[in-house]
This record gives structure tokens, C-alpha cells and sequence, in this order.
């Protein structure tokens, strides 16, 4: 399968000029096919105090800035909203890119920020099952026809006479982008919900491990599990011919979606150097591989 590459602008301790000029620059470039977010209120890595945009309201300001890109967050936390509320947040977005979303879904994870917020964050068991249902509940609801009223009866979510409408344009929904490593129940979801699996942590040899859970999965329901692309996050560092080295060993490993992190230092000038040593030359030396 070709691969496809992309960047990620994490919007902490920036502005938004900064990562307009970046997505407006890349948006330009079609060797680079996708932008991201990531979903968080504070910044995550060190310290919380710093500024950090909210990642749907500025996703949806640069899809009306952009043409081309797919874009979408790197990945939502179920537990930051109710999943119907996204439902329509998600809808929203594809109409105004035109139907260039993605959906980055994931189960929610950030302690500081929920005890900040006040923000109920179940044990891990629960929190990945409320997340699985949370994908059945968008699925039902944004594939339904927009005059339809909708109704869903699950362990932790409820609708009554839900309705989303408009729709999104991308039917019957967007792509799902689901990021999880647990072997028990997150690889399940992947396997039954996901067009892309985000290895969110760990090293090659734990990908190939986790590969091998989520095809058995997808043996279990009956998926083949050629039709869900491996997603990898390599970081951006000066020196771009190692950056190349790396991601050409997550290639191997059997990644076709790349997500490029993007320094909170590196500006749109870094885009043609990313595009020629690296992008390029791997495009080339991957079979099959080209803009899609």
C-alpha cells in the first residue's frame, strides 16, 4: 500500500499565527497529505502552565483556511466530551473542509487535566469500553440519514430522537484514526472500529508485537486486517537524514500513515527541507508509494 505523510503542529507554548503560516505552507506542498492536532487544554510533556489552543475550535479555523490537506486530531479524548456532542463537532468540520477529515478517537488518558477540569476520568477498563461504545454511538448517529431521529441504548450512552444534521460530507462517516495499545480491549475496538491504527507508544519491536495482537482481532470478527493502516508519530529533529533513517524503519516495520511532530521552534521553512530529505527520498524508495 502507498504511504502517506503528514505533520503534526502539538499547539502548546505557540500562537495561532505560528501554526496558520504552517498549515497554509504545507497546504501548498502535496508531497505532505495530512495535518494534525493533538486534543489537550494544557500543555503535556513537562509543566501544565503555558498557553495551549483547544484543538476543535482552531481545527475547524484551519480547515477554512486550507484546500487540500486532510486534517484532524492526533487523538480526541472520549472522555472530554460526550461522544454525540462530538458527533456533531465532527460533522461540522468535514463540511467546512469540504470533507478532508479525519478522526483521531482515543480513550482519554490525562490525569491533570481532568482533576483540573473536574472532569470525570473512569479506571482504565472502564474508560476503554466507554470509548468502544463511544465509536459504535458516532457511527450510529452520524450514518443515519439527517432527517432521521436517531436512537442508541448502550452500557454507558444513551440517545433519544438524537438527530445530526447536516451530515458529514464524507459518508457514511469520515475515516476513523484510532489510537490504543491495550491488548485486551483497545486492540479490539481497533480491530472492529478503525480505518487507521495510531501506534501511540513504544518501539519497533513493540509495534510488531502489537500488530500481531490486532490481527488476531481482526481474525476473530472476520476483518481482514489489511483494510486498517498502521499510523506512527516520529519526531522532527535537526538532523533530517536521521529523521529519514527512522521513519524508513517504521516503514519496514509496516507503518503506511506518517505523522511528522513538528518542533514547537520549526516554522514553514523547515516544510521543503522535510519534503526533499525525507519525504521524497522515501516516497522513492518505498514500492507502490506516491500522492494519493
Amino acid at each position: 500500500m502507498p504511504v502517506s505523510f503528514g505533520i503534526k503542529t502539538s499547539q502548546q507554548h505557540t500562537s495561532y499565527a505560528r501554526i496558520r503560516e504552517i498549515w497554509r505552507a504545507a497546504d501548498e506542498i502535496e508531497e505532505i497529505e495530512h495535518a494534525w492536532l493533538f486534543d489537550h487544554f494544557n500543555p503535556i510533556g513537562g509543566s501544565p502552565a503555558g498557553p495551549c489552543l483547544e484543538a476543535w475550535t482552531l481545527l475547524g479555523a484551519l480547515a477554512g483556511i486550507t484546500r487540500r490537506l486532510r486534517l484532524g486530531t492526533m487523538v480526541t479524548g472520549n472522555t472530554y466530551r460526550h461522544p454525540a456532542v462530538l458527533a456533531h463537532m465532527d460533522a461540522t468540520v468535514d463540511v467546512i473542509s469540504d470533507g478532508r477529515l479525519d478522526f483521531g478517537f482515543g480513550a482519554g488518558w490525562n490525569e491533570y487535566e481532568h482533576q483540573s477540569m473536574d472532569i470525570p476520568l473512569p479506571p482504565p477498563g472502564e474508560r476503554v469500553r466507554r470509548w468502544g461504545e463511544a465509536c459504535a454511538l458516532i457511527k450510529t448517529l452520524m450514518d443515519a440519514e439527517p432527517e432521521a431521529a436517531v436512537d442508541f441504548e448502550g452500557q454507558y450512552y444513551r440517545l433519544r430522537e438524537a438527530r445530526l444534521d447536516p451530515p458529514p460530507v464524507q459518508r457514511p462517516h469520515p475515516p476513523f484514526v484510532l489510537g490504543a495499545r491495550g491488548e485486551r480491549i483497545g486492540l479490539r475496538v481497533v480491530a472492529e472500529h478503525a480505518d487507521v491504527w495510531n501506534h501511540t507508544a513504544g518501539d519497533i519491536d513493540d509495534l510488531r508485537h502489537l500488530l500481531g495482537v490486532l490481527h488476531r482481532h481482526c481474525a476473530a470478527i472476520g476483518r481482514d486486517p489489511a483494510q486498517i493502516t498502521v499510523s506512527v508519530q516520529p519526531r522532527v529533529v535537526s538532523d533530517l537524514d536521521a529523521v529519514r533513517d527512522d521513519v524508513a524503519d517504521w516503514i519496514a516495520a509496516g507503518a503506511g500513515h506518517v505523522v511528522l511532530i513538528l518542533g514547537r521552534d520549526m516554522g514553514p521553512a523547515i516544510l521543503p527541507d522535510l519534503v526533499e530529505r525525507v519525504i521524497r527520498p522515501l516516497r522513492e524508495a518505498t514500492p507502490g508509494s506516491g500522492v494519493r
